[in-house]
């Protein structure tokens, strides 16, 4: 497949006895003629120019600025409509970009966006720019006064959020707003990637995109979560996404094990409860703690801290008044990494000091 939609096809034809063995000749090249019918354009003069054009784009893409620039030179003698000034502009940004200079590079693509809107060249820039963005959000360093590599994410996401405003509805804006997401969901930025799931949702609210959303969202929110010593807002809304996912998304809850996540986070909310009422009960305050752990045996009775609030408070009928150095339990807890797999899980939730009658 060649740029701009062309298609080249090759058959083979009968085996000839020659040195190189057996040969395939080219037969013809097709082009997506209005999104519908493929065409042979091999023989048309608007083919050959389409033709010469994608082998450029091949050449620049594939880092061969040399060859690019003897290439460049056939195409404007053969077919000099394409000349003028957006096109010396462009050509300007795509040695740049194969000699790695992408941020001077994308100034010079912004200026044949923002100069010629309506150039040819539109599309071609889009996806430059999406590479570069990609890049950058990817962890590619970019180079300042000739010895630094700095991180240049905020960069690409810039790059990113320039593209899809660009792009309005059509595919690469998606493309470049889940690009921002993933950015931030490898660099455990989980609050802000929920931030940009929830604009994809809000802008693309059917199909399989919107759904895809509600999930990524449920998953930043659960994961942002940092333990008992944390806020737990994160966790609430994580249930709520859950929760209507379940109802809405059947088949979709049942693929993620929606209710073995919704299990793990009222583990994780029943866990922090009973944490404060573990510290009212190490400093004294019984009363304090009571409440706690009542709280913790009447939300979540099922939990493994409801069990732990049990045995604490049958402690208190066993004459022990507080809790001694290692009988603390510990809540084992990993998170999700980029390809939303839920690894959570509860280990070693046992009162270590005294067991339940």
């Amino acid at each position: 497949m060649l740029s701009d939609g062309t298609m080249r096809v090759c058959l083979p034809v009968l085996a000839v006895l020659m040195a190189c063995g057996n040969c395939l000749v080219c037969a013809g090249t097709l082009h997506l003629k209005d999104g519908k019918e493929w065409q042979d354009v091999s023989n048309s003069p608007e083919g050959r120019r389409l033709m010469a054009v994608a082998k450029f784009k091949q050449l620049i893409s594939s880092g061969d600025a040399e060859s690019a620039t003897e290439e460049l030179t056939r195409l404007k003698e053969a077919y000099p409509e394409i000349a003028g000034p957006a096109f010396n502009v462009f050509l300007e940004a795509e040695t740049l970009y194969a000699n790695g200079k992408w941020t001077k590079a994308v100034r010079k693509y912004d200026e044949v966006l923002n100069k010629w809107s309506e150039s040819w060249l539109r599309q071609t820039i889009l996806e430059r720019k999406f590479s570069i963005g990609q890049a950058f959000l990817n962890g590619q360093k970019r180079r300042v006064m000739m010895v630094l590599n700095l991180s240049a994410f905020d960069e690409g996401e810039k790059i990113m959020y320039d593209i899809e405003n660009r792009a309005g509805e059509a595919p690469i804006a998606k493309r470049a707003l889940i690009a921002i997401a993933r950015g931030y969901e490898r660099r455990g930025q989980f609050a802000d990637a929920y931030f940009v799931w929830e604009e994809i949702n809000s802008r693309w609210t059917t199909g399989q995109l919107g759904t895809t959303a509600i999930l990524e969202m449920a998953n930043d929110q659960y994961s942002s979560y940092r333990g008992q010593d944390y806020d737990h807002t994160g966790l609430n809304k994580a249930k709520d996404h859950y929760q209507d996912i379940r109802i809405h998304y059947p088949q979709l809850a049942a693929e993620y094990e929606i209710d073995e996540r919704l299990k793990d986070i009222d583990g994780l909310l029943a866990y922090k409860q009973y944490s404060i009422g573990e510290y009212y009960d190490r400093t004294g305050s019984r009363q304090a703690a009571k409440l706690y752990y009542e709280e913790v045996l009447d939300k979540w009775p099922d939990t493994a801290a409801a069990e732990m609030a049990q045995a604490r408070m049958l402690a208190w009928n066993s004459g022990l008044t507080e809790i001694k150095p290692g009988e603390k339990n510990k809540v084992g807890r990993r998170l999700f990494d980029a390809g939303n797999t839920i690894v959570d899980s509860w280990f070693g939730l046992r009162f270590l000091g005294v067991k339940s009658r």
